[in-house]
């Protein structure tokens, strides 16, 4: 095995100079950069990474956890994140949980086995008792898209329910009296306590709450459709109608015009994330912002200011959500 002491005498520099270029740090002139760099390719070097992080007990490595690697929700959110490790040269390995709590358990397992510095987590089917002990343990966690009191300062989240106030509070002011619905799954925080909003909203314009003008779907865009099926089937008259996240909300607008329903003429839609496709519908979709790039980063700026102890980052944990109205939304005539 090529060691780097035989890399710094064909490069004739010193072996600490050599280690600085395998960090990829500024400190080293660009001319003694491509001297040490062409005799690490004529040797055949390749640094032993597992090698350094026994010796330094860091592997430079950040485990993440989401539920799902589809849809533009947990792209845009990781890459919020990745981009920060990238910056300080950190990488990421990211697994699913697919909201499974024995998977969830196992994959935490296995990042912790590999020995990450840290951990970003994006659990919804482990336990809030099993969060907080594993917050107690060694290695830094940050929980995003979930608050769990005992460990406030170690969740990074949005305010969902003020969310789903502001959606429903805008059909409301619109003059929609009659306004449905379709919710996400309801064993998720995130879909409770969007729905909570929804029904605070009512309750401030002394609406009377109906259980009939729920229908339960997934946060997937065929659910949105089966949640307008739903609600027609049973006869719901509705102007408006508030979804759950913006996947659904196209499923719902596909769903009302296979009814012959206009949007928003005859029906107004809003959505929840402000995902990239909202603003490529036809109308334009009308939803709330969640600025899921942003908790990604502030999640990764957690993790560089608890494993690596860079101070110089700012945080903010709980984040606030904003109406974006666009084209699927109008006044009740």
């Amino acid at each position: 095995m090529v060691t780097i002491k035989q890399v710094s005498e064909l490069a004739g520099v010193s072996s600490a100079t050599v280690s600085r270029v395998i960090n990829d740090t500024d400190t080293v002139k660009e001319k003694t950069r491509q001297q040490v760099l062409d005799a690490m390719e004529k040797l055949g070097y390749r640094h032993n990474v597992i090698a350094a992080s026994l010796a330094s007990n860091k592997t430079h490595t950040v485990g993440y956890v989401v539920p799902e690697l589809h849809g533009s929700f947990f792209g845009a959110m990781m890459a919020g994140s990745e981009k920060i490790l990238r910056q300080a040269k950190k990488h990421m390995f990211v697994v699913t949980g697919h909201s499974d709590e024995a998977l969830e358990k196992k994959e935490i397992e296995a990042l912790l086995s590999r020995r990450c510095d840290a951990l970003i987590l994006h659990v919804e089917a482990v336990s809030d008792d099993y969060l907080i002990d594993l917050a107690s343990q060694d290695v830094p966690i940050v929980v995003v898209n979930r608050y769990i009191e005992a460990i406030g300062e170690k969740c990074i989240s949005l305010d969902n329910v003020l969310g789903g106030y502001l959606a429903t509070k805008h059909l409301i002011d619109l003059g929609h009296t009659q306004i449905a619905y379709a919710a996400g799954a309801l064993f998720k925080a995130d879909g409770i306590n969007r729905l909570t909003g929804h029904k605070k909203a009512l309750e401030e314009a002394r609406f009377h709450f109906d259980e009939d003008t729920v229908a339960e779907g997934n946060f997937q865009a065929f659910s949105g459709e089966k949640c307008v099926d739903e609600l027609l089937e049973r006869n719901v008259n509705f102007s408006a109608i508030a979804c759950a996240n913006d996947e659904m909300a196209s499923g719902a607008i596909n769903a009302l015009r296979k009814h012959g329903k206009r949007v928003p003429e005859d029906i107004s839609v809003i959505g929840f994330d402000n995902v990239d496709f909202a603003s490529y519908l036809t109308p334009k979709l009308t939803t709330v912002n969640y600025p899921v790039r942003d908790i990604g980063a502030m999640a990764a700026r957690w993790i560089l200011n608890q494993a690596y102890g860079d101070s110089k980052m700012t945080m903010e944990h709980i984040l606030s959500p904003k109406l974006i109205i666009r084209g699927t939304t109008r006044e009740c005539e």
